[in-house]
């Protein structure tokens, strides 16, 4: 029978009264940085068949998590390895199939030798700059994170010469990115609750890529930001920019462009096709900054990425 237990509606035995529990299931996937570049194996079996993505699997139950990543490792890409260090820990409640956890770490090869096995259909090198698309989100996000570790030059360069970076948000960014929300006129009737939920939403980020703009000189300073929501569709990704600023010192050098152009790059790795923005939110001088940009002048602006 179904029954309410702990607030959602659960099969429940009425005889001995065990609840079943549909509880993620826990895997885990490994970054095998080698030549400069990372391995990726070509899937088989049913699901994604014959598309590129990072070595995963499930765990089982009489192994670790560590153990669990070294085991796929080797059965699909031939390579005993040596884990470096926790990349991160991703949620896919959307599937497939089922909805679960995944845990990435970094590793760099111990022995062995790349070649796809298991019901891996091919394995090999792909440079960061050469990177395919991949149907995973969680295994995209992964990469993602990888790549800021990894190139640094690249995902938190100089821009045009100016004295700040672009990078990605991290946790201790909160405060200066809410700071700089509370410039944006249409965020001024923002009740105590309203921003409560921003800040939370900043915490957790789980389709919401947040980068920022930080002075190099030191101590830094966090002196713009660009957030883009992903959106899934039946025909492709899109992604959403509602949210960006730039410190009034610092307008008018470029920093807008800069977040712009990360989130636009962003946008590519993550395989999207749109990147659209809420032009109403924003001043005339935004308004004129998104159409100079090459948005299309309307009240929902959008650029075609491919």
């Amino acid at each position: 029978m179904v029954q309410t237990v702990a607030g959602r509606e659960r099969l429940l035995c009425e005889q001995c009264h065990y609840v079943h529990y549909q509880n993620p299931v826990p895997g885990v996937g490994v970054v095998i940085e080698l030549d400069g570049g990372v391995v990726l194996i070509k899937r088989g079996g049913h699901v994604q068949s014959g598309r590129w993505a990072l070595p995963s699997g499930y765990i089982e139950a009489d192994e670790s998590v560590e153990e669990a990543a070294v085991r796929e490792a080797r059965e699909e890409t031939g390579l005993e390895i040596e884990l470096i260090d926790l990349l991160g820990v991703y949620s896919f409640p959307e599937g497939p199939p089922a909805s679960g956890i995944i845990v990435f770490y970094r590793a760099r090869p111990a022995g062995g030798a790349l070649r796809a096995g298991d019901d891996a259909q091919d394995a090999r090198v792909f440079l960061p700059d050469d990177l395919p698309p991949m149907p995973f989100r969680t295994h995209r996000e992964a990469l993602d994170r990888w790549l800021v570790l990894q190139k640094p030059s690249a995902a938190a360069a100089r821009s045009r010469g100016k004295d700040y970076l672009i990078r990605q948000a991290e946790a201790s960014d909160c405060d200066a990115v809410l700071d700089l929300l509370r410039l944006v006129d249409a965020n001024q009737g923002l009740s105590p609750a309203e921003w409560q939920a921003a800040q939370q939403r900043f915490q957790e980020r789980q389709t919401i890529s947040v980068f920022v703009a930080e002075t190099s000189s030191a101590p830094p300073q966090v002196i713009g930001f660009v957030s883009m929501s992903l959106v899934q569709t039946l025909t492709g990704g899109r992604g959403w920019i509602d949210d960006m600023a730039v410190g009034p010192d610092f307008r008018g050098e470029g920093v807008g462009a800069s977040l712009l152009e990360a989130a636009l790059r962003h946008a590519n790795r993550l395989n999207l096709t749109h990147l659209y923005v809420n032009v109403e939110r924003g001043s005339a001088a935004a308004r004129a900054f998104y159409q100079a940009s090459g948005f299309q002048e309307s009240s929902i602006s959008y650029l075609r990425i491919r």
